[in-house]
């Protein structure tokens, strides 16, 4: 094995580390699984953009621990652990978080939304190498799919890591969402400030602020927030608005 194969790794424990922190062991198939994704990530990278982090410890930690960073909440693990819990991702971009966590529970039924092409012709590779199953690919709009009745209130939980604020991110995500499940935000920073600026739209679009959990990434000084909504009633037939319109004019 060569040197940087090696340091791979060894730095595959210290990802197993990070995990642990939030109770996921990871077996040696998952190890392979997530070494294989990072590989194969470089690899596109190089002729199309996926990301501007491409440091295997950077990819780790900032897209891989942080993935898998809604272990932390206990309604998450709870349904995840009951049953086989359906999840879509919104504008998943390189496959995160969705991937990272049909590779740790394997029998959960995956949905990941783009609306580049490209990306989701990454997304088709990865999932063939990895040979993930029960997981689909779809190249659209969330304010397209969401109108149709295969997708609309039929996911126990809607994820997103898209930077987007939270009144636009919640009425593109909780229409995919059942009474009872639930859109989990991924933010970057603190949010208390946007959390306050979409606490209507939220309650118009059918949701409930359950939780918020701030936390720091496992042995770094990087800030970050898990939002959880909870889906309380349907959401309303004119929701989620026409493509674009959603960023244009969020709701107030």
């Amino acid at each position: 094995m060569d040197f940087c194969k090696m340091k791979d790794f060894c730095e595959m424990d210290d990802f197993q580390k990070k995990c642990k922190t939030y109770g996921i062991d990871l077996s040696e198939e998952q190890k392979k699984k997530f070494m294989d994704y990072y590989e194969l990530l470089i690899e596109w990278n190089s002729f199309m953009n996926l990301t501007a982090i491409t440091d295997f410890d950077e990819v780790i930690l900032k897209h891989f621990v942080d993935s898998l960073a809604v272990c932390q909440a206990p309604v998450f693990i709870k349904k995840v652990k009951e049953s086989k819990v359906s999840l879509i991702d919104i504008g998943t971009g390189a496959g995160f978080p969705g991937i990272p966590l049909k590779i740790i529970f394997q029998d959960s039924k995956i949905t990941l939304l783009d609306s580049l092409n490209k990306r989701i012709k990454f997304l088709d590779a990865v999932i063939e190498k990895l040979n993930l199953k029960n997981i689909e690919t779809i190249h659209g709009r969330a304010e397209d799919l969401a109108g149709k009745s295969d997708y609309r209130e039929q996911y126990d939980f809607c994820v997103s890591r898209a930077v987007a604020n939270l009144s636009t991110l919640s009425e593109l995500c909780i229409p995919f969402i059942k009474k009872g499940g639930y859109f989990v935000s991924y933010k970057s920073e603190k949010i208390r400030e946007e959390l306050s600026a979409g606490r209507n739209a939220i309650d118009i679009l059918g949701g409930k602020i359950e939780d918020v959990l701030e936390y720091q990434l496992p042995d770094s000084d990087m800030n970050r927030s898990l939002l959880l909504i909870r889906k309380e009633k349907n959401t309303p037939r004119k929701y989620p608005r026409k493509a674009g319109t959603p960023a244009k004019e969020p709701l107030l």
